[in-house]
């Protein structure tokens, strides 16, 4: 849909309020704003053909494949996209059920359903429960420095190492048990690294990890697909709302604009996209990345931010995951399977090795889900974080379905046919999880910047928010929906709600995006 800005069907007046962003973010803060009557000329620009940004689902293997966002952590009652979700009829019996949405996870990963020795082989299941109970109690101990004056070391993973020597010195097994246990804790750091969204344990800062907040509930996928969810607030929204293939370039703010089709009025925002056009506006809420707004920080507003503000944003962490999909002729693994895993026997948290990427990359896997069968195909969906994650960008299919064939046959023992291998294509390249950092320094909190980057840089014109700043939620997509609906109505200046002239001197726009209550 082209536009300049206005529109014959746009109502003529009161403040003007661009979104910038078709995600669940965006699509959260315009369904809030639509229905708010302050705001009759409101219209959300999507860089793309589609919206739903990281939500993306789609038909391929004969069903359901969700590309990006894939469970609903913490489905209860508390969890607004839980909510959503049982309002659009999206989720079964089971998952609404009150013994679900009561059950305590301690937001930890359930245990595998078959763990396999790098080198050929079953690893006792027993002993992966063993090493798990340790390695989740630690997770939880870290949580406990939260208000402490001082933490006992700068990082997540310099903590959960140190307490892991202190525990294996005391291990009374054989060297070989011994070196498997170490083994097993290594690729639940993987595995935490990929909850996480880090590269390392050891860049994410102790003290503020247990600001984390987790909600009850067995977590859960959408039987038709997360696009539902998306689907659903579309179908809300009046319909020529969406103004989509815009890509915004610079959004110019705490200034004077104006536009031919509205003769007298003045805008103090105005929205610069990629092809020209201009959307001059009382009101932005932006809901870029995190990714996406540190990559082009230096260019996407004009003027520039205050440096401590630019400063606090790059300092934010942001990893990366990504899906790698394998589709077979047959399945290797038992009916019932859900979880796969690989142990890479000799690795171990204890040890810093940095070997070549390229033969290695694997090796950061945290496994293999076994996805819901579908009536003609067999499909296992991996996951990995990190650097590993970023050079597998940089692979063919083919490369990547030649080293995980390698993998699993040498693994399991067994060969097979493979008929596909897809990575997560359409994800956003600048989606992802937000980590508060190690800090630089002693005494330095990684949470800081989080609260810097929240700071208004001018109040009542420009507020950041979103996208790894939610102090207690902060994975991707999942506090979306609170964010645009908690913070879109309730930053306006109140003069704005009552004379449409008297916005135009006090704009402002703020920044949104998805956050947590479902991963990718």
């Amino acid at each position: 849909m082209e536009s300049s800005g206005g529109d014959a069907e746009t109502p003529s007046f009161g403040p003007r309020v661009l979104v910038v962003g078709g995600g669940i973010a965006g699509l959260g803060a315009a369904q809030r704003l639509c229905r708010h009557p302050a705001f009759p000329r409101l219209r959300v620009l999507e860089a793309t053909a589609r919206a739903g940004g990281r939500i993306r689902s789609e038909r391929s293997f004969g069903g359901v494949v969700e590309i990006g966002a894939h469970w609903i952590h913490g489905p209860s009652q508390g969890n607004p996209v839980f909510q959503l979700a049982a309002k659009y009829g999206l989720l079964g019996e089971k998952e609404l059920s009150a013994e679900n949405q009561l059950m305590e996870t301690g937001g930890h990963v359930g245990l595998p359903s078959v763990s396999y020795a790098s080198s050929g082989g079953s690893v006792s299941l027993e002993l992966v429960a063993e090493m798990a109970t340790l390695f989740y109690s630690l997770v939880d101990q870290t949580r406990e420095f939260l208000h402490a004056a001082e933490p006992p070391v700068p990082s997540v993973g310099e903590y959960l190492k140190k307490e892991i020597s202190q525990r294996a010195a005391r291990w009374t097994e054989d060297e070989g048990t011994r070196k498997l246990k170490l083994a097993v804790l290594d690729s639940f750091f993987s595995l935490e690294c990929c909850v996480s969204g880090a590269h390392s344990m050891d860049l994410v800062a102790l003290a503020p990890f247990g600001e984390y907040s987790v909600l009850p509930g067995l977590d859960c996928t959408l039987p038709g697909g997360y696009q539902g969810l998306i689907d659903g607030i579309l179908a809300s929204l009046p319909q020529d709302m969406m103004v989509f293939n815009k890509p915004v370039k610079t959004v110019h703010w705490n200034g004077s604009f104006q536009e031919a089709t509205s003769p007298g009025e003045t805008f103090p925002v105005s929205v610069e996209c990629e092809d020209g056009t201009r959307f001059p506006a009382h009101h932005v809420v932006l809901t870029v990345p995190l990714g996406f707004l540190k990559e082009r920080l230096d260019t996407f507003f004009e003027p520039p931010l205050p440096t401590e503000k630019a400063e606090a944003i790059r300092k934010v962490g942001f990893g990366t995951n990504n899906k790698i999909f394998l589709e077979f002729a047959e399945p290797f693994w038992e009916p019932g399977c859900q979880h796969i895993q690989v142990v890479w026997e000799d690795a171990s948290p204890l040890q810093d090795a940095a070997p070549a990427m390229r033969d290695t990359w694997f090796r950061k896997l945290i496994g293999f889900l076994v996805l819901p069968s579908f009536p003609s195909a067999h499909v296992l969906c991996g996951f990995i974080a990190g650097l590993e994650s970023e050079f597998m960008e940089t692979l063919s299919d083919a490369e990547v379905l030649q080293a995980l064939t390698h993998v699993l046959r040498r693994a399991t023992a067994r060969s097979s046919e493979w008929s596909s291998c897809r990575g997560a294509a359409g994800v956003p390249a600048n989606g992802g999880i937000s980590v508060l950092r190690k800090p630089p320094a002693p005494g330095a909190q990684g949470r800081a910047e989080v609260a810097l980057a929240q700071r208004p840089v001018h109040q009542g014109l420009l507020q950041l928010r979103g996208c790894g700043q939610h102090r207690r939620r902060h994975r991707p997509a999942g506090s979306a929906p609170p964010h645009g609906r908690r913070e879109a109505p309730g930053r306006v200046p109140p003069a704005s709600l009552d004379r449409p002239g008297a916005a135009g001197t006090q704009g402002w726009w703020m920044w949104l995006a998805p956050q947590d209550l479902f991963s990718l």
